[in-house]
């Protein structure tokens, strides 16, 4: 960990709910939905594209462990994956973290489309 002034850096301060050699996962200070995780490389880096192929499959083991452990924590009914590369996308921290956010019957009122709505006039599809 090396990133001067960044908030996933400072593991002392972090809640680690899970982790293994190369990631941990966190719930998100400012959850989307109950239970809303970031599963964040120990090491510094700003995108999904830099990481290298350890830690992808890391990065992918624990948001399979992070799944298991949210199905029997809140029963969600499904799940939404995202990761922001670069301001804008929507990256705030500049150090690469992967958003796993359950999603409930309900939640709104029309899910179709799903992570199209970063741009909400496309997340309804035109049939």
């Amino acid at each position: 960990m090396n990133g001067v002034n960044c908030p996933f850096c400072d593991i002392d301060n972090l809640d680690i709910i899970l982790k293994n050699d190369y990631c941990f996962a966190v719930f998100d200070k400012y959850p989307v939905n109950e239970g809303h995780m970031l599963i964040i490389p120990f090491r510094h880096f700003g995108s999904f594209f830099d990481a290298t192929k350890d830690e992808i499959l890391a990065i992918y083991e624990l948001l399979n462990d992070a799944k298991n452990y949210l199905d029997k924590k809140y029963s969600p009914d499904g799940y939404n994956i995202g990761v922001n590369i670069g301001r804008v996308s929507g990256q705030t921290i500049m150090h690469l973290h992967v958003h796993l956010i359950p999603r409930y019957k309900g939640d709104i009122e029309n899910p179709t489309g799903g992570v199209r709505g970063v741009i909400p006039s496309k997340m309804v599809y035109p049939f």
